[in-house]
């Protein structure tokens, strides 16, 4: 059986990504979100993910390396700020630029999330998939977020067990400052089009958020936290 849950990094960045992932959800395929805590948009986006059950809410960490000896204070207080905002733990944790993976970093947050149950990206029994990404090498490349893309993508990397696909869905204000802009937009109109819903039926791939992991854990192939 083959499950695949598709995450929204970057909610709370700002009101137009806010806008981007809700729509990603309501009309796509999009089943989870990682929300910031420390941006100002961050309690627009946690009102709007309270309205929506299907919505899984993890935590979108941000953190400095380089000062490793606050990076358990920081921890702490982005957990607290979320449990503030949304009244209940993260379903799932990933990081800004994935800086959770530092070595500096990922045993605090382990430390954490394993008695936690709390799946942590690419470091438990699912599968990470990062390569629906419009920049590659520092060039752009649209055809990487297109519809055809995409579901090439899906047909070559999701496998049995649970897959989750991370995604950056939004619209782009004129003060959005990121290297990353128009791509949203072209991630978010992919996410929406009928086609890959269609192409996610044919393949047999059933959409899940990190909510329903509970239950599937017999199912999967890998356990939840077997490495």
């Amino acid at each position: 059986m083959k499950w695949l849950i598709v995450t929204g990094d970057d909610f709370g960045m700002s009101r137009g990504i806010n806008r981007g992932i809700v729509q990603a959800h309501r009309g796509g395929v999009l089943t989870s979100a990682s929300l910031m805590v420390t941006r100002p948009a961050c309690e627009e986006a946690a009102s709007l993910g309270r309205q929506y059950l299907t919505l899984s809410l993890g935590l979108h960490l941000e953190l400095d390396p380089d000062d490793s000896e606050g990076v358990p204070a920081a921890l702490a207080r982005q957990l607290a700020r979320f449990r503030d905002l949304i009244g209940v733990p993260p379903t799932h944790i990933d990081s800004h630029h994935d800086v959770h993976r530092d070595p500096r970093v990922l045993p605090h947050l382990l430390a954490w999330a394993r008695p936690a149950g709390v799946p942590v990206r690419g470091h438990s029994g699912i599968h990470h998939l990062s390569k629906f990404y419009g920049q590659w090498g520092g060039e752009t490349h649209l055809e990487q977020i297109g519809v055809d893309g995409l579901v090439h993508l899906l047909d070559a990397e999701v496998r049995d067990g649970v897959t989750e696909l991370s995604c950056h869905p939004g619209y782009v204000e004129p003060e959005f400052l990121s290297s990353y802009t128009a791509e949203r937009e072209v991630e978010l109109r992919t996410l929406c089009d009928h086609r890959v819903r269609g192409a996610i039926g044919d393949m047999a791939i059933h959409l899940i958020n990190f909510k329903d992991l509970p239950a599937l854990v017999s199912h999967t192939s890998v356990p939840e936290g077997a490495r």
